[in-house]
């Protein structure tokens, strides 16, 4: 796969011709009010919260204060945390006391660490400053983006630690751990979960006592343990109902189900329409024709972000429209498009045959989803109000895809030089290399092309996107050409004959280039030749081929190239970036 796709991107011309207020409406809408429509300025307040004393759920912990109807703040001992925003697991606060944003703040000026009904969450990213260990800084938390005091992109940080790598906090720990370190002051933001965009604050968890939890989770509604609260526990909705799970809350759990595109609670699940032709879901079961396929797959999971309506992707598509597409292959067509508010994204349609390839495609939708990488496009939503073609919509980054780049579509001044070319295949087969050893379950592309699944950002990394949704195989982490057309054998023909310049895009003026230049188009000529003969005997594979490429792009040196984000940061301090072998001056994509 990856063999085909350095042949036409990086060496080949043989076929070339000269979030919303709307998504934020739609999260904040899961966590439903508390039984008194307790309200503070913009706050609903969700159970198990409550701004009136005598009014108690189940604890006094919880219990709020609203100042002059706008502000409303959380009471701790003697601290008082203003509130900044409502999770299903937890609550976001500002620092005690703070009046105005600070860049950083002092470790002790949040000295909270836990107790039987909150501790500070996981969720959270600190920025540290005046360090003297360098260790502590993780490069994985950098491709988030983290709003500095004036609400605008803060950019990535100087040094960054996410409190779920637990190598150094550890639940229960204050932030005043990393003084130890040498660490004079901090920020932080929670990254909610299926984004990379931080929020300031500090989250925390919020459980409740396990020995005084008998009885309170309603119907339809698990018992989950805490994260961070010792023996502390929640009740939450299964798969197919949304509330706050407890017997004497708002709603406890109320069945969801979409009907016509929109999600709808309670009786209005009863007794769906049916047509010959239209799909209802209702908690979390396929209805269609009256038979029922019943799965542990919720949409909600799977859609994390936004459920977009047919109407809403036909006319950003232009109607799906041909001069819309960038690709149309075994994996699904995908289509270019613009939302109402200007945002660009690509839709892959992906036409299943029943409900079983249904439930297939929200797995794989879900699992995906999970996954926060910046070489990664982005998975926005789905819809799944067009039958059994389940629409899944990423982002669409302004440089549009590699192989408009490759045939000059957008009319460039200039094509992609060598070092692009050459860190566009680095981080494409890290990236893919990533998926495969560094996920579980591991995830495989199935039939990788330049056209339509390659996206390029405006710093021309690479956003991958296009997966297929509906194969049933578990892959196959060789790199194998034996399935695909005969530009192949085409091409070893060439390499065998010494006419390797003959298969090298001309407008890499192959003979003018610099000697090491030259010498890098042969050692990827060679880790081509070396997928496609030797691929399928499983004696190359993915990580191999990512371990050649970065160390050959490592070692290009384009002049005062501007350089961005480290290839290094595609696997931090994981073990694979320890199997690969790269420096810290590993490559940076231009």
């Amino acid at each position: 796969m990856l063999a085909l796709l350095l042949i036409s991107f990086t060496l080949l011309s043989l076929n070339q011709p000269g979030i919303s207020s709307q998504q934020r409406q739609q999260m904040q809408s899961f966590l439903l009010s508390n039984e008194y429509n307790d309200k503070c300025g913009s706050f609903y307040i969700p159970f198990p919260f409550h701004l009136n004393a005598s009014c108690v759920s189940v604890s006094n912990a919880f219990h709020l204060s609203c100042l002059n109807s706008t502000t409303l703040y959380l009471h701790i001992g003697i601290e008082s945390y203003r509130v900044l925003e409502f999770f299903s697991d937890g609550i976001l606060v500002d620092f005690p006391g703070s009046s105005t944003c600070r860049q950083y703040n002092d470790l002790n000026a949040f000295d909270f660490a836990g107790n039987d009904y909150f501790g500070i969450s996981a969720d959270n990213v600190i920025g540290l400053y005046d360090f003297e260990d360098s260790s502590l800084c993780k490069a994985n938390c950098e491709t988030n983006d983290f709003p500095g005091c004036d609400g605008n992109s803060g950019g990535s940080l100087a040094c960054c630690y996410p409190l779920s790598d637990h190598s150094i906090w550890h639940s229960g720990d204050g932030f005043s751990s990393f003084s130890k370190f040498g660490c004079r002051g901090f920020s932080s933001w929670v990254v909610p979960r299926g984004t990379n965009s931080g929020k300031r604050g500090v989250k925390l968890e919020w459980a409740i006592p396990k020995n005084t939890s008998e009885g309170v989770c309603a119907s339809n509604a698990d018992m989950v343990n805490a994260t961070t609260v010792e023996a502390g526990v929640r009740c939450s909705c299964q798969d197919g109902f949304v509330g706050d799970g407890f017997a004497n809350g708002a709603a406890g759990c109320l069945k969801s189900c979409i009907k016509e595109g929109q999600e709808v609670y309670g009786k209005k699940c009863d007794s769906p329409k049916h047509s010959k032709r239209k799909l209802v879901i209702v908690a979390g079961a396929f209805d269609l024709d009256q038979a029922h396929y019943h799965s542990t797959i919720s949409f909600r999971k799977a859609c994390r972000t936004r459920l977009f309506s047919y109407r809403e992707l036909d006319e950003a598509t232009r109607a799906f429209e041909d001069g819309q597409k960038l690709l149309d292959a075994t994996n699904g067509t995908i289509h270019a498009g613009v939302l109402r508010n200007g945002s660009h994204i690509a839709v892959q349609k992906v036409q299943s045959e029943n409900e079983r390839g249904l439930i297939h495609v929200l797995s794989r939708i879900e699992l995906l989803s999970a996954v926060l990488h910046r070489n990664l496009a982005r998975i926005l939503g789905c819809c799944i109000d067009s039958g059994y073609t389940l629409m899944v919509v990423y982002e669409y980054p302004a440089n549009g895809t590699l192989e408009e780049h490759l045939r000059n579509i957008r009319g460039q001044k200039f094509g992609l030089d060598w070092y692009k070319r050459l860190s566009i295949a680095a981080e494409t087969a890290s990236i893919l290399a990533y998926l495969q050893y560094e996920i579980s379950p591991p995830i495989f592309h199935h039939g990788l092309k330049s056209s339509g699944y390659i996206f390029l950002d405006v710093d021309f990394s690479v956003k991958l996107a296009g997966f297929a949704m509906l194969s049933s195989s578990s892959g196959d982490e060789i790199i194998s050409g034996s399935k695909y057309s005969d530009k192949p054998s085409v091409t070893l023909q060439k390499i065998e004959s010494g006419k390797l310049e003959e298969i090298v895009d001309p407008s890499l003026y192959h003979h003018e280039r610099p000697i090491f230049h030259r010498e890098q188009i042969e050692i990827v000529e060679d880790i081509a030749t070396r997928c496609l003969l030797f691929g399928g005997d499983g004696k190359i594979g993915m990580i191999d081929v990512a371990r050649e490429l970065v160390h050959t792009a490592k070692e290009s040196t384009d002049g005062g190239s501007k350089r961005g984000p480290a290839l290094e940061e595609t696997f931090s301090n994981s073990s694979l970036l320890q199997m690969i072998s790269m420096s810290s001056d590993a490559i940076h994509v231009p």
